[in-house]
């Protein structure tokens, strides 16, 4: 904790870029620890690529650590850059994001930096090109420069008793869409929809590929049975949802497997 403190140091007020997940959600609950509540903004950007379910956990866990959090509106889904979806569409969503901070939030609310919970894994990763927007803006990433990793971020998630310190990650819906195929309001509604279905029976992750009228629904090898259990009703669900088809990856869960496939460092399936 002494090498965020130091990458904090000299902070007055600072804005947190907060989804609820585990890395920012730890990232905030330090600020608070070291700032002070008075001192620290949590700032939600939403869109259509935010699932409903992870919008009300941000406002959840925000309000748990007694943080005070802005939602604000982003319109990633009006540049062309982001919606033709390529590698590198988390570039322009952060780019999105950190611009709608500078421009709007940075002055209303006296600011004087802006940090996200990059952790230093993911700083090694080469599909995690958000990164780059932040350099752009100058956004703090304490965690990263700290060398926190994922595991002892969730270390630390536990000490502070934040409250998704197990939560498995939860990227934007976009991702779920491969590269190269246009990312649409509707798709994403479609993947909302169809991993609702999958969540209520208890899953406890989820990825729902869009592969145009087939959802192909990941989960881990724990969860296959149960899938296939209730297989007619999320048939039904993900037809409700605007699929014609429905089929479960016996690969399991696999994080960032578009990307990956783009850059060459996965086999494409």
């Amino acid at each position: 904790m002494d090498r965020v403190t130091e990458a904090l140091d000299g902070v007055h007020r600072l804005g947190v870029a907060f989804s609820g997940g585990v890395d920012s959600a730890t990232l905030l609950a330090l600020s608070l620890r070291l700032l002070g509540r008075e001192r620290v903004l949590a700032i939600t950007g939403v869109s259509p690529s935010l699932a409903a379910r992870d919008r009300r956990r941000a406002r959840d866990v925000a309000d748990g650590l007694g943080a005070t959090v802005v939602e604000v509106p982003t319109h990633e889904g009006e540049r062309e850059d982001y919606r033709r979806n390529g590698p590198d569409r988390c570039f322009f969503c952060k780019d999105e994001l950190f611009s709608v901070i500078s421009d709007d939030l940075v002055s209303e609310h006296d600011l004087d930096a802006v940090a996200y919970g990059e952790n230093a894994d993911d700083a090694r990763r080469p599909d995690r090109p958000g990164a780059g927007a932040a350099r752009r803006h100058r956004v703090l990433r304490p965690l990263a420069d700290a060398g926190a990793d994922k595991a002892t971020v969730r270390a630390l998630a536990r000490w502070l008793e934040v409250p998704t310190a197990e939560a498995p990650a939860s990227p934007c819906l976009a991702s779920r869409i491969p590269h190269g195929q246009e990312v649409t309001p509707e798709k994403l509604g479609q993947v909302e929809a169809a991993e609702d279905a999958v969540l209520a029976l208890g899953v406890r992750d989820v990825r729902v590929r869009h592969h145009g009228d087939l959802a192909r629904i990941e989960v881990a090898p724990a969860d296959l049975a149960t899938v296939l259990e209730h297989r007619e009703e999320l048939v039904a669900a993900c037809r409700t949802a605007g699929f014609r088809h429905a089929t479960v990856d016996l690969a399991g869960l696999q994080s960032g497997v578009f990307t990956l496939e783009a850059l060459g460092l996965r086999a494409a399936r």
